[in-house]
Parts: structure tokens; sequence; C-alpha cells
């Protein structure tokens, strides 16, 4: 059986301790850091346009209830 017990001698049983350690500490890669950028624009703009969208339809709903 494996010893799950960190540097304090906190005893972990399922280990999840050191699977997060091995995921934190792991180098990154470097293609990876470059494609963030340019990946995380895509959600932004679909956001805003979810909320351009979203707003059009609660002043439709609203001028048809007021008509």
């Amino acid at each position: 059986m494996a010893d799950n017990q960190g540097p304090q001698g906190n005893y972990d049983p399922a280990g999840s301790t050191q699977m997060f350690r091995a995921f934190v500490d792991e180098a990154p890669q470097g293609g990876r850091q470059q494609a963030a950028p340019a990946a995380s624009a895509g959600p932004r703009v679909g956001l805003i346009i979810g909320v351009i969208v979203a707003v059009a339809i609660v002043a439709a709903v609203a001028w048809l209830a007021l008509k």
C-alpha cells in the first residue's frame, strides 16, 4: 500500500493531495500557452453576442407587452 502522507504527516487516504501537486507542478507546454490567448477571444465574443441577443429579446417582449 502506498504511503500517502505529506510533509506534515497528514494522512490522505485518496491520495488527492499528491495528485493535485503533480498536476500543479507539471511543466506548462509551450504550444498550449501560445494558443490560449487566441482561444479565449472566442468565448468572449460569444458572450457579448449572447448578451446582445438577450437584451433584444427582453426589449421585444416588453414592446409587445406594452403595445
